[in-house]
Parts: structure tokens; C-alpha cells; sequence
């Protein structure tokens, strides 16, 4: 009696604190409240990635001991009833449930209303169990009473694949896993909150005072530049050009050509956001921007602009094109083999001819270094070599060497697109400067964000550069304009009946990036409509096709061609009504 005396005293008086404090921390449990991650919209506001209502299911361990669950194998009993729901296998989830000294564990994140339901339908059917075998004197075990639930919400994807290379995808924890989600994460996810609440045998007590708690604070909301409908023009032509093509991938980009704002970047093969785990990881990221790829003619028009802007030469001058030209230690063709051509320097860019586009860069300097340093510095100014302004993750700013260091052969390469790389963006921009009196402007794809408070933050204006000179770039448009509209041009697919179009097509050897050297090609096309007026600019890649022609013109003019009409349409442009100038493209020998 004495030593019970002793010891009740102990506990009741010298020690009360230190028990007290013992048991009111095993009888409050702190859990984090998850900030509500901010909406992605197109820039008419149609939503393109959101959140929905969710669940993570979580347990407190210490329900699942045998003196606690009055079951000797509580763990291993709850998991086998919840793995098959939760798609978790049954090992995992014991390990969880059996943590020790732990009041708390996730189980798993964002489940659907539907699987809580089913938990929740189970821990009242054995709740009642556990009940009925109480009342006939048993110790009323129950396996699923320490299984608990916390609001959280799931990213969706309303839209499915659509514009999935820019938005990418959020990882298991919530956060942002590519794309924009990732490079945003901080703006979408807000801050979360926390709540520190009494519990008894895995249940809130919602009378019991001390509840503590720190709200969420929402993520922004996130408004981009493209247009969720001409997005799936782009998508849906370039998908069923590179299936009909047998091809590795291909890309589509739109532009509005005065803004720099990008209204489309479709990708194909692309993923859906909703299930990345069937995704192909080759599909998953943004090629359009982490593709490096050598251009071939779609960058004679850099080539062009300088030697105009340098006043090396004129539309009319004459160019005498042989069927080989030797220069260094190779000898260079043309794609066709041919008589000697009598063209212009316009009908150089119309029929896309390396030995004329060599010959005319030449004249850049008094000596081929000269020249070199003169191209590169204008190859610059056009955003090659450099990063496009996106900041996007992962996107690759291709590979421009110094002149000092380009090679024999790249001395003549790069002014008609190989020997050097970019990426889709680059490629889409550099049309964008001339289509804009040559003046580059960054491309954007965030036109801003709205807050928790609702009040719209507009995105910084983007940065302008002027490459060359307004006449220049009208010169070069007009230039342009016979690829697609003279009989001779390589582009004529591009053709949109009653506009005036600009364009460029593309035929590259294509690096294969896993065997390292040149195998199959790239086929490209470039452009931008109204000619005279320009508003919309559009650019198209195909890598590898292997089905059918390779060329540039065959294959991603009539891309072009379907993807500029469907914007023009949309963004309601009107044909301006003007007739061409109709530049020639070749003269007569000794006439």
C-alpha cells in the first residue's frame, strides 16, 4: 500500500507535468494542409491544366499494434485490404503501417473521391464488426480504424495530349516534374498551411480545445500565350504528317509575328500528362525546344539578309551557278544535278541552291575569313547559338562555333544551314525578325498571372533587337515570297489560295543522335502570311522520314500550308488584296 501510495503521489503531483506534456503530445496531431495549385489557361482563359478535389490516404501507426487494433497482425491485414485499392503493393504498406514511434504515414497521395469512398465503406463495415464483437464480450478488433484521409486535390489535364510538351506533367509529390510546372512550380504551388488538432483512436476530436492552425495560402494562376485551338491545328497536322512520313518526331511552331507571343508548339510523337507512367520517355519532354538539329536551307534567309543589309549584292544580281563548285578540300552540288544556272540572287533563294547561296556570302569579306566573321556576327544577332529568350528546362541553345574555329568544309556549310545546329524556336524566330522589319523579339509563352487576390500581373515586355534594317527585311520577304509563288520555287505546296505568302523550304542531312554521324534527314519549312502585312509565322521540322519524299517542300509545306490557314482563319487576318512583285528568278546569258 505504501509503495502504491508513493507512486500515486509521484504521478498526481511531482511528476504531473512531465505526463501531462507526454500525453498531449501523442493526443495532438500536426498535418500539413496543401496549398491549392494554381490553373494553367490558354489566352482566351479555357482552362489547360488544373486541379480537382482529391485524397491522400494516410494512417497513425500506432492504431495498427496489437495493444492498440487488439489484432496480432493488424498490419498485414489492412494492407491486403487496401493494396488492391490504392494500387500499392502489399509490402510497401505494411512497412508504412508498421513505423515505429510514428503517429503518422502516408499511405498514398491524391486518390479519387471513388477510392475514398470504397476505404471509407470498408472501415464502416468493420467498424461495425469490431462492435458487434464487443457486445458478445470479444476484444472488438478493428484492422482500419488508424486509416485516415486528408483534403489534397489532383492534377488534371483537361485536354489530354494537347500543348503537353509546354505544360509537362507534376511529379508524385504535387510538384512541377517538366514544362512549365516545373519551371512556374513556385508561382502555381502557393504555400502550403498546417493544422495541429486533438485526436483519439484515429478520429478527430473536434471539441477538444488547442486546435492550432495556419491556412494555405492558393498558387497564381498562370495565362499563356497560345491559343488553345490553333495549338490543335498544329498538333493534329504535324501528328498525322509524321505518321504518314514513318518519322522520329516532328515539330510545329506558330508565332504572332508582331508580338513574339507563341500561339502554338505542337509536338509529335507527345504524351498525356494525366498518366505519365504509359508515357514513352522519349515523348515526354518539349522537343521543340530541346531538339538540336542542323537547319540546312530554311537558314539561307540569315544568309541573305546579311548580304543585303552589307550591300554585297542586290535581288537582280546575277549569279552564274555551276553544277559543282570546289571550295577547300570538297566539292559541292546542289540538290539536283543541273546545267549551269543563270539566276538571280533571288532565284538563288528560290530554288535554295547551296553553290549560289556560297557564292554570294562570299562576297561578305575580301577574304573567306572576312566573310566568315561577317555571317557569324549576323547568325548571332538572329538568336543562334544563344538561348531564345523561354528559359524553358531543358532546351538546348544548339551549336555555333566561332568562325576562327569553323573548319574548311563549314566555311561553306553554314551559310546554307549545316555545320551548325538550333532548335525549333530559334529556327521560328528568325522568320519572326524579318516578317517584323527585322527586329527579333524574344518569344514568350506566359502572358502573365493572376494571384490569390485576383488581380492580373502582366508578364514582362519581352526583349526587341534590331538584326537588319527595316528595307532589308522587306527585300528578303518579297524574296521569299518567290519560293512559294514562282513556278521555279521549291515551296509551291505552301501556296494559300488568296494570301500572299513568304516561305523557305528545308532538306538537311540529319545527325542521328544515338549512332553520332549523318543518317536520313531533316525536312523543314519556314514562312510567315500576309507577305506584304505580316502576322502569323509558322515553322515546321521533320526528322528522319522514311516513308515517301524527305524533301522540306513535299512534306512540311502542306503542313504549313494547313496550320497557316487554320490561324489566319482564327485570328481573323485578311487576305490585303495586293498583287506580288514577282522579283525574276533568273536572266538570260549575254542578254
Amino acid at each position: 500500500m505504501l509503495v502504491f501510495v508513493v507512486r500515486l503521489l509521484q504521478v498526481q503531483a511531482v511528476d504531473a507535468s512531465a505526463y501531462a506534456a507526454k500525453a498531449e503530445k501523442h493526443r495532438y496531431l500536426k498535418v500539413d494542409l496543401a496549398a491549392e495549385r494554381g490553373e494553367i489557361t490558354d489566352r482566351s482563359g479555357i482552362t489547360l491544366a488544373t486541379s480537382v478535389e482529391a485524397y491522400d490516404i494516410t494512417a497513425d501507426p500506432k492504431l495498427f499494434t496489437p495493444e492498440e487494433s487488439k489484432v496480432p497482425n493488424a498490419p498485414e491485414q489492412a494492407a491486403g485490404l487496401l493494396a488492391p485499392i490504392l494500387g500499392v503493393d502489399t509490402g510497401v504498406l505494411v512497412k508504412k503501417l508498421r513505423t515505429p514511434n510514428s503517429r503518422y504515414t502516408v499511405l498514398a497521395r491524391r486518390q479519387t473521391p471513388q477510392v475514398w469512398n470504397q476505404i471509407k465503406d470498408l472501415k464502416s463495415a468493420f467498424a461495425e464488426k469490431a462492435r458487434a464483437d464487443k457486445r458478445g464480450g470479444g476484444p472488438g478488433g478493428n484492422v482500419l480504424a488508424g486509416v485516415l484521409q486528408e483534403a489534397s486535390s489532383k492534377r488534371v489535364y483537361p485536354n489530354g495530349d494537347l500543348a503537353a510538351g509546354i505544360l509537362g506533367h507534376v511529379n508524385a509529390e504535387g510538384r512541377g516534374g517538366a514544362g512549365l510546372e516545373s519551371l512556374l512550380d513556385e508561382e502555381l504551388a502557393g504555400q502550403d498551411g498546417e493544422i495541429t488538432y486533438a485526436q483519439s483512436g484515429g478520429r478527430r476530436v473536434p471539441t477538444a480545445g488547442g486546435t492550432r492552425e495556419t491556412p494555405a495560402v492558393p498558387g497564381s494562376d498562370i495565362e499563356l500565350t497560345i491559343d488553345r485551338d490553333i495549338q490543335w491545328a498544329a498538333q493534329r497536322a504535324i501528328s498525322e504528317q509524321v505518321s504518314e512520313s514513318g518519322a522520329d518526331r516532328g515539330y510545329v511552331i506558330v508565332q504572332d509575328t508582331r508580338t513574339g507571343e507563341v500561339l502554338a508548339m505542337a509536338n509529335a510523337p507527345g504524351f498525356d500528362p494525366n498518366d505519365v507512367s504509359r508515357a514513352d520517355a522519349t515523348t515526354m519532354g518539349n522537343a521543340a525546344v530541346q531538339d538540336a538539329f542542323e537547319p540546312g536551307s530554311t537558314a539561307k534567309v540569315m544568309s541573305m539578309a546579311a548580304v543585303l543589309e552589307e550591300k554585297a549584292a542586290t535581288p537582280d544580281t546575277h549569279v552564274v551557278v555551276p553544277n559543282r563548285l570546289h571550295r577547300g578540300d570538297r566539292l559541292f552540288k546542289d540538290d539536283v544535278d543541273h546545267p549551269t544556272w543563270y539566276l538571280t540572287l533571288n532565284g538563288v533563294l528560290a530554288k535554295s541552291s547551296n553553290i549560289g547561296t556560297i557564292l554570294a556570302t562570299g562576297q561578305l569579306g575580301k577574304t573567306q575569313p572576312q566573310a566568315n566573321a561577317v555571317l557569324h556576327s549576323y547568325l548571332r544577332k538572329f538568336g543562334l547559338g544563344g538561348p531564345t529568350g523561354l528559359g524553358f528546362p531543358g532546351e538546348t541553345p544548339g551549336i555555333l562555333a566561332p568562325p576562327a574555329k569553323w573548319s574548311t568544309s563549314q566555311q561553306y556549310t553554314i551559310p546554307f544551314g549545316q555545320g551548325l545546329s538550333i532548335n525549333a524556336m530559334q529556327a521560328a524566330s528568325v522568320y519572326q525578325t524579318i516578317a517584323n522589319g527585322g527586329v527579333r523579339i524574344e518569344p514568350t509563352l506566359v502572358r502573365g498571372t493572376k494571384g490569390p487576390d485576383g488581380r492580373f500581373e502582366a508578364a514582362p515586355a519581352p526583349q526587341k533587337t534590331r538584326v537588319v534594317s527595316e528595307p532589308t527585311a522587306r527585300t528578303v520577304a518579297t524574296m521569299l515570297e518567290s519560293v512559294v509563288g514562282d513556278e521555279e520555287g521549291t515551296g509551291t505546296k505552301a501556296r494559300i489560295p488568296g494570301y500572299r505568302v513568304a516561305g523557305k523550304t528545308g532538306t538537311a542531312n540529319r545527325v542521328d543522335p544515338e549512332l553520332g554521324r549523318y543518317r536520313g534527314y531533316t525536312a523543314s519549312f519556314a514562312g510567315f502570311a500576309p507577305a506584304d502585312k505580316p502576322r502569323v509565322t509558322v515553322y515546321c521540322a521533320i526528322q528522319n522520314p522514311t516513308r515517301g519524299s524527305y524533301f522540306g517542300g513535299q512534306i512540311c509545306g502542306p503542313v504549313y500550308q494547313k496550320v497557316m490557314r487554320f490561324a489566319l482563319k482564327t485570328l481573323q487576318v485578311p487576305p490585303t488584296g495586293t498583287e506580288p512583285a514577282r522579283l525574276p528568278v533568273s536572266f538570260t546569258p549575254g542578254g
